[in-house]
């Protein structure tokens, strides 16, 4: 039976799942007292120094894994070059050498590639994927589509065959099912070292929101218990039975949503979770547990 891990995108958004006071720097340590896994999406708006991620490193149990999300010029989100960018080539090597301190420390989990909404199943963006893949030939590669056509009936296999093909990991997505910007539940292991599923929520007023100033007005859903259980099967009985480690992280940052959401789904699974307040979040250190007042999400 494979590791499983659950976590969320980012760590610095919760920001009522923190005690009042808790310095930022402190932050990842605290959460890393509930979960053994986060991704780290700043690396998608700019690529950041290597000094920051062993200092992640160093904040983190031995047993700690991160998901690092490519740098958007990788994954085509740039539609013109910005400064700097003119050499992908040179962009693809310093994102890789901002990463290798997690590599060094045993706890770099996955490279994950998300390309945008008008990245189209074609011949071209197959090659473009591949690229992205052999220049980190020694890493776990992960692969998120956003456009439906990538997983249209005609399309699903062959979209398979290649993920496996390259040996990179198919990410499955639980998002709202409107347009074509959003692709549908497809449950797969394309490497057995790994498989992971993004729950980006189900707003479908919010998937295409524009002039949102935070990615929490888009993904602001907070799933129900009896949703979450939608993915028990999937999990257990397809994930965890062909990959070696499954990766669940939630994307809906929106207030606390996202921490509630992974311990719900932890329980769910069986998984050993801390006591929670009333508002579904960890204990604060110290605080003292009511019986009365005190329940599980």
């Amino acid at each position: 039976m494979a590791r499983i891990r659950v976590g969320t995108c980012a760590w610095s958004d919760h920001e009522d799942y923190y005690p009042p006071g808790l310095p930022p720097r402190e932050r990842l340590t605290y959460y890393a007292r509930h979960f053994s896994l986060v991704e780290v999406d700043s690396t998608f708006y700019r690529l950041q120094p290597a000094r920051f991620f062993a200092g992640w490193a160093a904040r983190t149990p031995p047993d700690f894994r991160f998901n690092v999300k490519a740098y958007g010029a990788l994954t085509r989100h740039h539609r013109e070059p910005r400064p700097g960018e003119e050499d992908l080539m040179e962009v693809f090597k310093r994102f890789a050498e901002s990463v290798e301190p997690l590599r060094e420390a045993g706890k770099l989990g996955a490279l994950h590639f998300q390309f945008p909404p008008w990245f189209t199943c074609t011949e071209e963006s197959r090659e473009w994927v591949q690229v992205c893949r052999e220049f980190f030939a020694d890493q776990v590669v992960a692969v998120e589509f956003r456009h439906r056509s990538w997983f249209t009936e005609e399309n699903r296999e062959e979209t398979l065959r290649f993920l496996r093909a390259i040996r990179a990991v198919h990410v499955a997505c639980d998002a709202p099912q409107v347009g074509s910007g959003t692709v549908p539940r497809v449950v797969a292991v394309t490497d057995p070292r790994l498989a992971i599923v993004r729950f980006h929520g189900r707003n479908t007023k919010t998937w295409y929101i524009k002039g949102a100033r935070t990615t929490a007005e888009r993904f602001d859903y907070l799933y129900s218990k009896e949703e979450l259980a939608e993915w028990l099967d999937p999990i257990r009985q397809v994930l965890a039975q062909e990959a070696e480690e499954v990766h669940l992280l939630m994307n809906n940052n929106r207030s606390n949503y996202a921490v509630r959401n992974a311990l719900d789904l932890m329980e769910l699974l069986g998984m050993p979770t801390p006591p929670r307040d009333e508002r579904g979040v960890p204990l604060a250190p110290g605080a003292r547990q009511n019986p009365e007042q005190l329940r599980l999400f």
